[in-house]
């Protein structure tokens, strides 16, 4: 039997000294022991993935919301990219219209406020702090379509404006837990609630969640993170390519370009990642990505077609191609390959890619988990706005 996934790293040995780094690789082992022992207790991001971990809702409570036909999600990054890739990702399955706000567009709130029936449409409004101010605003728009009866807001415990909200309009609230940021929220209630009602099966998003705390799923996580740690440190590579095959995975690209941009571009550190998608970059970027400077690190990710074979021939000659030549040219890049478009890949995905993210972040000495200059730039716009 295939795995959901593999992952797999292509790295030559006189590539800028790239290795294995053995001490490296024990300092991640020993990170992931002591917190996996520890999964059950400790209240950190790390307890998402604890087999046991309680969300803030029964299903039980949210079948009367079953009946919608539309459903409108408003956040902004983390508290909605991850819903995104999981609709995308597991698109085929969803029977629903899904439609998300994140992002402040007049022309388009115009548009949907015309066509969305709030009799058959749910809103699920999401914002960890209570206060970020486009999806206030997103939310303000839509006020007199929002009611009790069709929306769920997700956010802390607190006086935040969301909170109030809630409260006067006697909403649905769902508890955001503290100590989850809004990046690595997916797989919690900010994810699996969303996911829920669209139909999807929670209990398999999250049912190998663990996978990478155990056997050889762990030794690869070390050493890739390793590997992608000097890269960091290097400074040779300047961009990560996702070079992208499969257009079920774009959102997936883009949440994982929230997660590594916000949690290790900090203190003079960080290289961005990009979205590239093929083979439409074939015929656009490949001769600079092959034959400019060697600054980048490729993500080849492809999946099979699962609608048509002779389309999907060709897309795997193309990417064989490109890999062939990634080789001869000494260009690192590594390989991401999805064999089942499941729930329990998704929850996969999610948890490879925290865990990456936060060994690197370990190893190359910054805080995964804040985000100050992004802080920054929020404090100026509130006192411009006053």
């Amino acid at each position: 039997m295939k795995n959901n996934l593999l992952i797999k790293n292509f790295i030559t040995k006189k590539f800028y000294n790239i290795k294995k780094n053995k001490r490296n690789i024990k300092i991640n082992l020993k990170l992931l022991e002591s917190t996996f022992k520890n999964l059950h207790k400790d209240k950190n991001i790390f307890h998402l993935f604890y087999k046991k971990y309680e969300l803030d809702f029964t299903l039980k409570s949210f079948k009367k919301f079953e009946k919608f036909k539309s459903i409108i999600v408003i956040g902004m990054g983390g508290s909605i990219l991850g819903i995104k890739a999981l609709h995308s990702f597991l698109e085929l399955k969803v029977k629903k219209e899904v439609i998300f706000l994140d992002n402040l567009d007049s022309y388009r709130l115009k548009k949907l406020s015309r066509i969305i029936d709030q009799k058959k449409s749910l809103f699920i409004i999401i914002s960890k702090s209570g206060n970020t101010l486009e999806t206030l605003t997103n939310k303000n728009f839509f006020k007199n379509k929002i009611s009790r009866n069709n929306s769920i807001i997700i956010t802390e415990k607190g006086n935040s404006k969301l909170n109030k909200f809630s409260k006067n309009k006697k909403i649905l609230h769902v508890q955001h837990k503290k100590y989850i940021g809004g990046r690595y929220s997916v797989l919690s209630e900010v994810g699996m609630l969303p996911a829920y009602l669209m139909g999807l099966k929670i209990k398999k998003i999250r049912e190998n969640l663990s996978k990478y705390f155990k056997n050889n799923d762990k030794k690869l996580l070390c050493e890739s993170s390793s590997i992608m740690s000097q890269n960091y440190l290097s400074k040779k590579i300047n961009s990560i390519i996702f070079f992208n095959y499969c257009s079920h995975l774009n959102n997936f690209v883009y949440w994982c370009q929230q997660l590594m941009a916000e949690s290790l571009g900090k203190n003079g550190k960080g290289i961005l990642p990009v979205l590239s998608e093929a083979p439409k970059d074939h015929h656009s970027l490949l001769q600079l990505y092959l034959d400019g400077p060697k600054d980048k690190f490729f993500y080849i990710i492809s999946a099979k077609d699962r609608f048509n074979k002779k389309v999907d021939k060709i897309v795997k000659a193309q990417k064989n191609a490109l890999i062939k030549v990634l080789k001869k040219k000494r260009i690192p890049f590594r390989i991401i390959h999805i064999n089942n478009f499941s729930e329990s890949t998704i929850g996969e995905l999610f948890s490879y890619f925290i865990l990456e993210t936060i060994l690197i972040a370990n190893l190359i000495k910054v805080n995964a988990f804040n985000q100050p200059a992004v802080e920054e730039v929020k404090n100026l716009t509130k006192k411009n706005l006053r």
